[in-house]
């Protein structure tokens, strides 16, 4: 059916014709928990964003997910609506002292299949406190692990946010994680330090964490106006082609504006386009995951 033939229309018409095949689908449900974790060094590539929405959008579908939140502003938290002010149990004495991870996990307000593990500014300071204690890259791993093998219904998906660094705290993520999932920004300088992070991925994988994989690669803040941001997405397809999904998030003011009510933005604003799109690369990594699982059996 031709829409009327204006790119308004016909971009009604595509986004249409996504949400039906958005509520048409049944995702399939990993057989084992799968822990990604989000990191990129540069900052304001949208790694929290993704964390919460990806983590939203699957929780919709009827997964069980947890975010555990590893960056000391917290702002994973503030957008799961869960309580991380300084006098709040957090991930901090989970990877200082010893806390169990069931102490610390809060109901997310955003669905009821969504839990958070929250950050408070302490964590600031973790990164100095670890280096002094015994297995310090191991901490969350041990904690995380202990959690999901004392539960009666695991949770499907476990997503691990990280500061804007390599430091420990990013490291015990890694440790903990099967899988990196890395945001890159449409935009100059996207791939710049990119090759000190696979490195790090790398050495992690070869001394610490030999499951770690870069399994998802996410292009974040796409402006469809721009030749840069087409030619960015084109150049990271070329190095990466089995990693990168089709789903390309877009530039979104709803997006923006979510976090600032304690929302994702897909309980903010269902219909928009920047919800519409990390459902979809929910979907996405769903499928790819049980698709790796069938090859591999």
């Amino acid at each position: 059916m031709d829409p009327g033939g204006t790119p308004l229309a016909y971009e009604l018409a595509d986004e249409t014709r996504r949400r039906i095949a958005l509520e048409e689908a049944v995702l399939p449900r990993p057989a084992q928990t799968r822990v990604l974790t989000i990191s990129n060094q540069k900052g304001g590539v949208g790694k929290t964003t993704t964390a919460v929405n990806l983590a939203a959008a699957l929780a919709r579908s009827g997964a069980r997910v947890l975010v555990i939140d590893l960056d000391p502003q917290g702002n994973a938290s503030t957008a799961l609506g869960v309580d991380h002010r300084s006098e709040k149990k957090s991930v901090y004495e989970v990877l200082v002292s010893d806390l169990p991870l069931a102490e610390v996990i809060q109901p997310s307000t955003e669905h009821d299949d969504l839990d958070c593990v929250p950050a408070t500014i302490h964590l600031a300071g973790a990164e100095i406190e670890l280096v002094s204690l015994v297995a310090r890259e191991q901490r969350l791993r041990r904690a995380l692990d202990a959690h999901l093998a004392s539960m009666d219904e695991p949770y499907h998906y476990v997503f691990i946010d990280c500061p804007p660094s390599l430091g420990l705290l990013t490291i015990n993520a890694f440790v903990a994680a099967r899988e990196v999932l890395i945001p890159i920004q449409c935009e100059y300088y996207a791939l710049e330090g990119l090759s000190q992070l696979l490195s790090n991925i790398e050495l992690i994988e070869k001394h610490l964490n030999p499951e770690l994989r870069l399994s998802t690669i996410l292009l974040t803040m796409y402006d469809s106006r721009t030749n840069l941001a087409q030619q960015v997405a084109q150049e990271v397809r070329d190095h990466f082609p089995t990693q990168t999904l089709e789903t390309i998030i877009p530039r979104s003011v709803r997006v923006s504006e979510a976090p600032s009510y304690g929302q994702s933005v897909i309980s903010y604003d269902f219909a928009s386009s920047g919800s519409l799109s990390y459902r979809e690369a929910a979907a996405e990594i769903a499928r790819r995951g049980a698709a790796k699982t069938e090859e591999s059996n």
